[in-house]
């Protein structure tokens, strides 16, 4: 079994900055090790850029680009660039108010709630959950399109298929950290254009039928959605 990272409740392995830092895009994490009796809940990104993984309930989701549509798949097989995982199960739900509307107001609210309910949001990553009807999610799946080249930022960032979903049922998995940039929390979100602002969620979609998963990169929400967040021992 790979030897992987703990901090809190949230586990880890791989590195996002490795991508561009490398040039290489291998799997390094097999999705087994991140999914089933290890986690309840995770994201990662697919080996080759070829997919998002999202763990929900111990399940894998993980949607692959092909042709003009994408392929959801329920198998353990394959490996991540890297990934996130927790194995809690004991959470709180309280509403995500009206005036949470943008991406960056969700990433201040998250922190907000998770401080007020003693978790130590500037050194300790954790993660999140919500569940509800959002107006709009922006999202993406990884897909090769650096043409054999080694990959650099730019085609990491061109290296994706948009999608947009509005008014639909959706569960989202996120993590949240000021310390894990580069790790598995992304130095750069593309909702956050304030230079002064760091990103420090990475979270993904499950639409409620199962058939849709991948990386949010913007939202809109307009209060009909609840935020779970781990209760404390």
């Amino acid at each position: 079994m790979t030897k992987y990272h703990e901090a809190g409740l949230v586990e880890y392995y791989g590195e996002q900055g490795a991508i561009v830092a490398s040039g290489k895009t291998g799997g390094v994490l097999p999705i087994a090790e991140m999914s089933g009796p290890n986690a309840t809940y995770g994201v990662g990104a697919c080996g080759g850029l070829d997919g998002e993984i999202t763990v929900f309930e111990s399940k894998p989701y993980v949607t692959r680009v092909r042709g003009d549509g994408f392929i959801m798949d329920n198998s353990q097989h394959g490996t991540a660039i890297f990934g996130a995982w927790t194995k809690n199960t004991q959470w709180r739900d309280e509403p995500i108010p009206a005036d949470v509307k943008t991406y960056y107001d969700l990433q201040r609210f998250v922190k907000a709630r998770a401080t007020a309910a003693g978790i130590h949001t500037s050194s300790t990553p954790f993660p999140f959950l919500m569940t509800g009807k959002a107006p709009e999610l922006r999202w993406h799946i990884n897909v090769d399109r650096t043409g054999g080249k080694p990959i650099t930022r730019e085609l990491f960032r061109e290296s994706k298929a948009d999608y947009v979903t509005q008014n639909e049922e959706v569960n989202i998995v996120g993590f949240y950290s000021e310390k894990h940039h580069g790790v598995f929390i992304g130095t750069y979100a593309p909702a956050i254009r304030d230079k002064d602002v760091k990103n420090a969620m990475h979270i993904h979609l499950l639409s409620k039928d199962g058939n849709s998963a991948g990386h949010i990169d913007d939202l809109t929400f307009d209060g009909g959605m609840t935020l779970r967040l781990p209760k404390r021992p």
